[in-house]
């Protein structure tokens, strides 16, 4: 039987079939990483915008720990690749090994062939080994020895690095971070949630009792209906205004890619759909634009010695470009009037 392609996904979801499957799946995360809802729903908007994500943190914060809950809460193929100086590009993708008995090679497929592959602590590889994701991120695809195998949907990346400064690590390639859609970090707990995880965490680790509430193909009707939620004119340009931002900013050395806009689009996509929405509005760009964008600029010399952060730079662009000026209601603004009537006041509060 041959695989789902990711022109294959199926039908769309329902409304409430859609908030059914994607709640189940939060709250089926949240049984093991307390109090960060938020990361939690961005993880999984990320999976819905058919992109790769990227946790940035201090050791013990539970990076790992989300990316396994999500997998666990799939059932679908997932693999796990643990990072090392000695980790070689073919364990990654897969090598061709020769059969005696047919006198001829054979593809072993790598980690990389699952729906789901989970890479820790990925900046502890080497560039070259880093480097063996680049293909399979962006194509969806592996080629080894001339042939070109086609991964399964979905496809996603989560993977998991200590900051730069840490001892035995190796900076991502800017060719790489710019594959993956979002960066998060995962923060420390607050004291009522860290205490809760005492009581939850202390005898046994909740993840291993931990069962799938999803599957692969319902996740590819998810992504299907995110595909669908609409996308003003207004909204598009306001995109696309943001991310040259970024590229003429006296902060930046470099800017965003246009990859990064598909990006921020295709999560604010999946960030309405995951609202209850079928529309995407500047605010859903706004909330996005430092996961999305923060981790594929970087600064000036000047901005470094004045301690800016990428976050910080990107937060002030947001803050300082001007919301859209026709803030007419989408035909897909299936919200009361009133209620609508109230967000476009935000709007004119926040552009002020």
């Amino acid at each position: 039987m041959t695989a789902p392609t990711w022109d294959e996904l199926g039908a769309a979801l329902p409304g409430h079939e859609f908030r059914t499957a994607t709640e189940a799946i939060v709250a089926n995360i949240e049984q093991v990483i307390e109090g960060k809802t938020a990361t939690v729903r961005l993880a999984l908007a990320v999976l819905l915008a058919e992109g790769h994500l990227l946790i940035e943190d201090v050791p013990g914060v539970g990076k790992t720990k989300l990316a396994k809950a999500m997998a666990r809460s799939i059932d679908c193929s997932v693999r796990r690749i643990q990072f090392t100086p000695d980790l070689l590009p073919s364990d990654v993708t897969g090598v061709s090994v020769y059969n005696q008995e047919t006198h001829d090679f054979e593809f072993r497929p790598g980690a990389v062939f699952a729906n789901l592959v989970v890479g820790d602590e990925i900046n502890r590889a080497s560039p070259k080994t880093q480097s063996a994701l680049l293909e399979c991120m962006e194509e969806r695809q592996v080629t080894v020895d001339g042939t070109t195998y086609e991964l399964r949907a979905p496809f996603m990346v989560i993977a998991t690095q200590n900051p730069i400064e840490m001892e035995g690590t190796y900076p991502l390639p800017e060719a790489q971070r710019d594959r993956f859609t979002a960066r998060i970090a995962m923060g420390y707990p607050e004291p009522g949630a860290e205490l809760s995880m005492l009581d939850g965490h202390g005898a046994a680790d909740p993840i291993h009792a931990l069962r799938p509430v999803s599957d692969a193909a319902t996740v590819r009707r998810l992504i299907a209906t995110v595909r669908d939620v609409h996308v003003a004119d207004a909204v598009k340009q306001y995109a696309v205004n943001l991310v040259n931002a970024t590229r003429e900013s006296a902060d930046l050395r470099l800017g965003a890619s246009p990859r990064a806009t598909l990006q921020l689009l295709r999560t604010a996509r999946a960030v309405a759909a995951l609202e209850g929405r079928d529309y995407v509005l500047p605010d859903d760009l706004q909330a996005l634009a430092v996961p999305v964008l923060a981790h594929r600029i970087i600064p000036t010399a000047d901005a470094q010695l004045s301690r800016r952060t990428t976050d910080a730079i990107v937060a002030d662009l947001v803050h300082r470009l001007p919301l859209p000026h026709d803030r007419q209601r989408s035909p897909y603004d299936t919200r009361a009037a009133g209620h609508g009537a109230d967000a476009h006041a935000r709007y004119e509060r926040r552009g002020r």
